[in-house]
């Protein structure tokens, strides 16, 4: 059996009762994070041991995709129990040079390239290839967003059905194919419908609950996750919008929430 289970689901702002981005997706030998947003390393600590993870993949390298890193790394190194080895880290193309950076920011004393090596092992994903996470195999394309940022899929070895992780994507991606047979799609649905003109197509950078709804939808998936919305847009609204257009059940991204199959 594959669960996901979420860690937060908010937009760039965390929420009154959530974090940003972050989802455990979990097997029942591999436990994998995507994204580690802001205020989701508390959620974290209530399902799995952080120290025992078999992997964190980052989609892109905005802040509130990535921010409780920082907090994970502190819980790595001066917990008191201490982690039998690194976590590993997986980190788009030129994460590893933006780390470093960032480790030089925060570093205090000793090698500051040690600063997040020294806990994690950090490598980086080629987006054309694939990687291999315990019983997991995951593939990555390319979405339309503000810096570059991979959707994600994960194939668990049991053949139990894929996920799909949209990650931040305008609806100028070609996510169609990628997505296509997944059980599972995990999509934003940041833009409301009312402000969905007010960027180019080709340019904007989220979708909106239609979209996501129809991406599920067009993929045959089973289950719908939709994630990455400001409270203040009303997600319950943009769920029943949602469920008017895809056909399989529809899950809003809160901390706590699982979804398991087959």
């Amino acid at each position: 059996m594959t669960a996901l289970t979420v860690l937060g689901g908010s937009a760039a702002s965390v929420g009154t009762g959530q974090g940003c981005s972050g989802y455990l997706l979990s097997t029942g030998n591999t436990n994998v994070v995507l994204d580690l947003g802001p205020g989701t390393l508390l959620e974290l600590r209530k399902h799995v041991d952080f120290r025992s993870l078999d992997g964190i993949i980052l989609s892109h390298l905005h802040v509130d995709h990535m921010l409780d890193l920082i907090a994970l790394r502190f819980s790595l190194a001066y917990n008191p129990v201490t982690p039998t080895g690194r976590t590993p880290l997986w980190l788009p193309p030129g994460g590893i040079e933006f780390f470093d950076r960032l480790g030089r920011v925060f570093s205090t004393d000793g090698d500051p390239d040690e600063f997040f090596r020294g806990v994690f092992e950090i490598g980086e994903y080629a987006p054309e290839g694939l990687l291999h996470v315990g019983d997991l195999t995951l593939s990555f394309t390319p979405t339309v967003h503000f810096v570059p940022c991979w959707a994600i899929r994960a194939h668990p070895a049991d053949d139990a059905g894929d996920l799909l992780y949209t990650a931040d994507t305008g609806p100028a991606a070609d996510l169609a194919g990628f997505a296509a047979g997944a059980r599972v799609v995990l999509a934003e649905a940041t833009t409301p419908a009312a402000q969905r003109d007010a960027m180019p197509h080709s340019a904007r950078g989220h979708l909106t609950a239609a979209e996501a709804a129809n991406l599920a939808q067009e993929a045959g998936a089973a289950i719908l996750i939709i994630t990455h919305m400001f409270e203040e847009h009303d997600p319950h609204a943009l769920v029943n919008v949602a469920r008017g257009i895809f056909a399989g059940e529809v899950v809003l991204a809160r901390p706590g929430v699982s979804v398991s199959w087959p």
